[in-house]
């Protein structure tokens, strides 16, 4: 089987471990196949592929598409390493507030699926690393939304202190007071 699936202490967010076939000429690894992606729990119809890089110390997040323009990610790094992370924003979930994360790196090859209601954010642990990443729907300007990276209500453990942030994410609301509208 070319992936294992891992769902996490909040099991709708899941870890992917693909295959890697190597030699001394490098790699082949899939890193996507419907049939079998669906049959472990991810299965949304991915509409749009994102590509970022971030310098080391960088922490974006946490965000988030409010509903009817929620979007599901499945990411993946394909330079360097990021610890990235998933909270629960869904009212009535009984992880409500709560996080995951994972490392990520392209050593490790892993991806994770970060479905919707949930934000999502990371900070990056090497010099650069580039984010790949699907979405179920499209960016949606007006939807956006995000919460404070450091709420204490979430209490998410960061492995960087000071994190290099955009005005944007150093100004968004704490859980409490953000503006979502996820239920179970």
């Amino acid at each position: 089987m070319p992936f294992q699936f891992h769902p996490l202490a909040i099991p709708e967010v899941i870890l992917v471990e693909p295959q890697r076939f190597g030699d001394s000429r490098g790699f082949f690894m899939e890193t996507y196949q419907f049939e079998m992606f669906a049959a472990n729990g991810i299965a949304p119809r991915f509409v749009q592929d994102n590509h970022s890089r971030s310098a080391k110390g960088v922490l974006r997040g946490l965000h988030y598409q409010n509903s009817p323009f929620a979007q599901g990610k499945l990411l993946k790094v394909v330079v360097g390493e990021i610890f990235d992370v998933a909270v629960d924003i869904r009212r009535g979930s009984p992880t409500f507030g709560q996080w995951v994360s994972e490392i990520l790196s392209a050593e490790n090859g892993r991806l994770l699926y970060v479905p919707p209601g949930f934000a999502h954010g990371f900070c990056v642990l090497s010099e650069t690393a580039d984010l790949i990443y699907k979405t179920s729907d499209y960016y949606h300007p007006a939807s956006e939304k995000g919460i404070l990276w450091n709420d204490a209500q979430i209490g998410v453990r960061w492995p960087i202190a000071n994190p290099l942030l955009s005005a944007r994410d150093q100004s968004l609301p704490v859980l409490a007071e953000a503006d979502f509208n996820f239920q179970i």
